[in-house]
């Protein structure tokens, strides 16, 4: 059997970096940022007020004091954004606004708490050191400074950062655009009736919104029976909106297996069994002429979860331009035994990961295996947040054992 290692490397031989595209900043945003980016301008842009006040001459208020404020005449009221060319000198203030150029021969800002906000002439009541509250030019950023390396993912703070050096817009890798389906004349559209020897069909839903959740574009096309006839055709029609494609179900040793069936014929798709327990089945390769990369996924619910996060998680995260890192694993010790893991094959054990305020501080980490772990058993994972790996050669481990633990993407 294949590794799991091994697996992982042939689905990410399958894919690169989507090419880049020009898009408006809010489009770009949760997209992955194609080249570095440099500032044209300082920023702040000119030396401004960071607070209201008055703008001075910090030496005129050398001896201000509650019980002897100095009184400064106020020559102007600068706001923010005034593009007029303010200047004082000594002996003389201006009202100035947070924002607002501070003016020429100016060399403090004295806040308005500290004087008695006087609008012809005002009583200030202490001193001030030389540069207070003034935001010099270039101390945020210099011209030409890189300010966002290629490689990052934009959220929030990227785009206030590139609407602030004047960009409109930028070039991004594009969210790659991930199809999905499902196999199984078993199979029935959630909120329709269910007859003997049917269940609802649930593994469509959750990789599609797995793949949203990895910053990607994602289609539910649904599912489809076991006609040979029918699964080439619908693979064939939705080639054109996909960058990837997810298959689930059809890829055992079994009769009706019907994408194994299929893609085996076309030379391109592999079908093999890896070393780990839930999802041995495995499938890989691409499909039609402009070679689109498929990776097909066992039918069983915690199988084909399991293996969308460790084989086309990384596969996605190059599609978007970022590293193909595996999910984080932390050291953690086990709360109750692993009576059974078969030999040979890495285990990937449902848990609940908790922080362990009071516990050994070279194992932060407390998991709780979850009681049910059957491939089928999907409102176990629901309830957990990390998996448990035990080691091919490892047959059990005792309460108490430090283990490797995958932990689980969050929301948010």
């Amino acid at each position: 059997m294949k590794t799991v290692e091994e697996h992982i490397s042939d689905v990410l031989d399958l894919v690169e970096p989507l090419d880049p595209i020009e898009l408006d900043l809010l489009r770009a945003h949760g997209g992955v940022l194609a080249e570095p980016v440099a500032s044209p301008v300082s920023l702040p842009r000119f030396d401004n007020s960071s607070m209201d006040g008055y703008a001075v001459v910090a030496t005129d208020l050398a001896s201000a004091s509650e019980q002897d404020p100095v009184q400064l005449p106020v020559v102007a009221d600068i706001p923010a954004g005034d593009p007029s060319a303010n200047a004082i000198r000594s002996g003389y203030c201006a009202r100035i606004m947070t924002g607002a150029p501070v003016p020429s021969g100016a060399t403090a800002v004295v806040p308005v708490e500290w004087t008695d906000g006087g609008q012809a002439t005002v009583a200030i009541t202490r001193s001030v050191r030389e540069g207070n509250a003034i935001r010099r030019a270039g101390e945020d950023v210099e011209t030409g400074t890189t300010v966002l390396r290629g490689g990052v993912r934009l959220g929030a703070a990227e785009l206030g950062v590139l609407a602030a050096v004047g960009r409109k817009s930028v070039r991004v890798h594009p969210r790659p655009r991930v199809v999905v389906l499902s196999t199984g004349e078993e199979l029935v559209e959630p909120g329709r009736p269910v007859g003997p020897g049917q269940i609802w069909e649930s593994n469509s839903f959750m990789l599609t919104a797995a793949a949203q959740d990895a910053g990607c574009t994602a289609y539910r096309h649904g599912f489809i029976g076991d006609d040979p006839a029918t699964v080439l055709d619908t693979l064939d029609d939705v080639l054109l909106q996909a960058d990837i494609i997810l298959t689930t179900g059809g890829v055992s040793m079994g009769a009706y297996d019907v994408v194994k069936e299929v893609l085996s014929r076309s030379g391109t798709v592999t079908f093999d069994k890896v070393a780990m327990q839930p999802g041995m089945p495995q499938g890989v390769g691409t499909i039609g002429v402009s070679k689109t990369p498929i990776v097909t996924l066992p039918g069983n619910p915690v199988s084909a979860f399991v293996s969308f996060q460790l084989f086309v998680l990384p596969a996605l995260r190059r599609m978007r331009g970022l590293p193909p890192a595996p999910l984080p694993t932390v050291r953690a010790r086990l709360a109750r035994q692993v009576a059974s893991s078969p030999r040979g094959r890495r285990s990937y054990l449902r848990a609940i990961l908790e922080y362990d305020h009071g516990g050994d501080d070279s194992v932060a980490f407390t998991a709780f295996p979850a009681a049910r772990q059957g491939s089928h058993q999907l409102s176990a994972l629901a309830e957990t947040n990390a998996l448990v790996i035990v080691p091919e050669q490892v047959t059990e481990l005792a309460e108490g054992s430090v283990v490797e633990v995958v932990k689980l993407p969050e929301l948010g």
